[in-house]
């Protein structure tokens, strides 16, 4: 059998040697970071911290978050320029102590904290390549294998000068870095399309529900004015259960469940239940009798009654196809159906959203360490809505921009995922 060659399996024709083996202490030259007194932060020089490090793909001027006053002398001795590489000195977890990322802003230098270790360049790499090869889980496991502690995990500059990593020549790092980089900006693109169209979609429906954007009916005539509703007027609270996590299974089962949890990570703001997979309620729980008459159909709210954070208090779903499947309002939910006619399908999930539903829900949420809201309270908000023909009006135009973004974020996964391939083949 022929000798291993360090040899990825993806490559650009014309380069066929061997990578060769360096430490990383032969391409940079180590320093902890600057430690300031609590007074000296919030103005002054850009200054790198953690956070900074993991957040972003690379680092430059304008990406750094905090700011730190210290003198020129010190700015001097804690200089990041160009091409040199930070690390996160400590974690709680052995799989997140080391991270690494780039500087890649050649017009204005910052500095760093106390709990990154900074790498100055002093040898010969392709800044954007390295950083992209201390990514990979070859580099990730070398950096890690070496790290210290038990509670909380370290390394120090002994350490990442011990590591090794496999480097091709630098004009094939460069070739490796400015097609990764290609990849980068697209998926940069379709983010900043992301957020241009989240943004317009937010004031669209600032403009809709505060009624200075009107729909008009087929035949071009206006619709009536809004009416003043209770939110009990227009929806009936049912039962619902409190079965916990240990309650359900993911294989099979009559009933389907759905949990907060799902509605706070998990669920859109209109759910079409054919393309969301929920759990199963176990066999052996005693739910025939007591929610027969519950089932979730289309139309119905779910709205989130408990969480630790006012921004996700009370909220909401609609399910706007169940796809035949009998589904239960879960553990801390509150279930609503609509009256007969009231609600054009889909509008009331998209109305839970608004600006000023949300504010009366924060307004009436109880507890300290953990919120809840109750049926009581919630019947009790004050509700401004259209006829039900100009409310699908605006569901099918807010149901449009959905599609869209669904469309741009699964286009993002998409070249993230082959992005992670490239990075699996481009590299030993």
């Amino acid at each position: 059998m022929g000798e291993k060659r360090n040899v990825p399996k993806l490559r650009f024709p014309g380069f066929g040697q061997d990578w060769q083996e360096k430490s990383l202490g032969q391409l940079l030259e180590f320093k902890n970071g600057f430690n300031a007194s609590k007074e000296s932060y919030g103005s002054g020089e850009k200054f790198i911290n953690v956070l900074d490090i993991i957040q972003n793909d690379f680092i430059t001027h304008d990406k750094i978050i905090g700011s730190v006053q210290l003198s020129l002398s010190e700015f001097e001795k804690y200089k990041v320029e160009y091409g040199d590489i930070l690390f996160q000195r400590s974690s709680e977890t052995r799989e997140e102590v080391g991270q690494a990322n780039v500087y890649l802003d050649k017009q204005r230098p910052s500095t760093f904290g106390g709990f990154v270790i900074r790498g100055k360049k002093v040898g010969e790499y392709e800044p954007f390549f390295l950083n992209s090869l201390l990514k990979t889980p070859s580099a990730r496991n070398e950096i890690t294998s070496k790290s210290g502690g038990s509670t909380r995990y370290n390394v120090g500059q002994e350490t990442l000068s011990r590591v090794s990593v496999l480097l091709p020549s630098l004009p094939e790092q460069e070739k490796i870095a400015g097609f990764l980089t290609a990849v980068d900006r697209r998926i940069e693109l379709l983010q900043a399309k992301r957020a241009k169209l989240e943004a317009y979609k937010k004031g669209v429906m600032q403009g809709i529900f505060s009624q200075k954007i009107r729909f008009r009916a087929d035949d071009g005539s206006a619709f009536p004015d809004w009416e003043e509703k209770k939110l009990g007027e227009v929806y009936e609270f049912r039962t619902t259960n409190s079965f916990s996590r240990d309650k359900m299974n993911e294989e099979s089962g009559e009933f389907r469940n759905i949990h907060y949890g799902d509605i706070h990570i998990k669920l859109p703001s209109l759910v079409d239940l054919e393309k969301v997979a929920l759990p199963f309620v176990n066999e052996d729980v005693e739910i025939r009798k007591t929610f027969a008459d519950n089932l979730v159909e289309a139309g119905d709210l779910i709205i989130a009654d408990a969480s630790e954070d006012y921004n996700d208090i009370g909220k909401t779903i609609e399910v706007v196809n169940t796809e035949g499947q009998r589904v239960l309002a879960g553990l801390h939910t509150l279930h609503a159906k609509p009256s007969s006619g009231s609600m054009a399908l889909g509008f009331g999930g998209y109305l839970m959203k608004s600006q000023a539903v949300r504010n009366q829900v924060k307004k009436i949420a109880q507890g300290t360490k953990v919120l809840s809201i109750s049926v009581p309270r919630m019947s009790e908000l004050d509700l401004h809505l259209p006829v039900p023909a100009e409310q699908a009006k605006i569901v099918q135009f807010l149901t449009s921009l959905d599609s869209i973004l669904e469309t741009l974020n699964k286009q993002i996964t998409q070249t993230q995922e082959w992005k992670k391939g490239l990075l699996q083949g481009m590299f030993v």
